[in-house]
């Protein structure tokens, strides 16, 4: 199966991790890193990968006009059930059905990693944005997706066994707290973010690192991830 439908297979399980409460790091402290780099609301936003709309419905009540996509069905369909006054589109990032320059801002929140065509999502993304509209992206960390700590102790080595500049589909199972998930996404190194981004004349504006904030740690084996960031966030603008 390609990412999509590995998404889509995955659906039950992450409508019931990604809404339990406090339990997904995007409540725990993620929208919170993610959200100082978003613009203020303009005419319209587009909440690419929405999945279950979690970020669509916290978009609405800052202000924004979102409409959401995604190419899961089932996701599509929960999207729509939390919240039928948020506009949501089942399609593929690579080939959106919306009209050239039709949004001030875009954001891709830990989705780009999930497609199985970046740079043509991010092709689509930029036919879609107006001049002078921003593109807000989180991703896993590549550093992260590529390597692993060699045990929970707090100064464990980070190791890469294999090669960082290679990209791959990977598979990474969680359980926590009752609830198991599977991640299934792509490692792609750095290169290949800022290539899709350059070959589209995005300039990048805000480049953040965020790890786990040392507020929220409560096991000493959490303090490993003070040392390697989770994510990287990025903020575009389409001149």
């Amino acid at each position: 199966m390609n990412l999509r439908e590995q998404w889509e297979a995955e659906a039950g399980r992450w409508l019931a991790w990604a809404r339990a409460p406090g339990h997904d790091s995007f409540w725990r402290h993620h929208r919170e890193q993610f959200s100082r780099l978003l613009p203020p609301p303009g005419a319209l936003t587009l909440d690419i990968g929405c999945g279950e709309g979690r970020l669509s419905r916290h978009l609405a009540s800052e202000g924004h006009r979102v409409v959401g996509v995604d190419a899961s069905p089932s996701l599509i369909a929960a999207a729509r059930a939390a919240d039928p006054t948020i506009g949501v589109v089942r399609a593929d990032a690579a080939a959106l059905p919306l009209a050239d320059a039709c949004a001030d801002l875009a954001i891709a929140f830990m989705s780009l990693q999930d497609v199985d065509a970046m740079p043509a999502a991010v092709r689509e993304l930029a036919r879609v944005l107006r001049r002078g509209g921003r593109f807000c992206m989180a991703i896993v960390h590549p550093l992260n997706s590529a390597g692993r700590f060699a045990s929970l102790a707090s100064n464990a080595p980070f190791v890469i066994q294999g090669s960082y500049l290679d990209s791959y589909t990977f598979s990474d199972a969680i359980e926590r707290d009752g609830l198991s998930m599977t991640f299934h996404s792509a490692h792609r190194p750095l290169q290949s973010y800022f290539e899709a981004l350059e070959a589209e004349g995005f300039l990048i504006e805000a480049l953040r690192e965020p790890s786990i904030p040392e507020a929220i740690i409560t096991r000493d084996s959490s303090r490993r991830w003070l040392r390697v960031p989770l994510f990287l966030h990025l903020r575009c603008l389409r001149p």
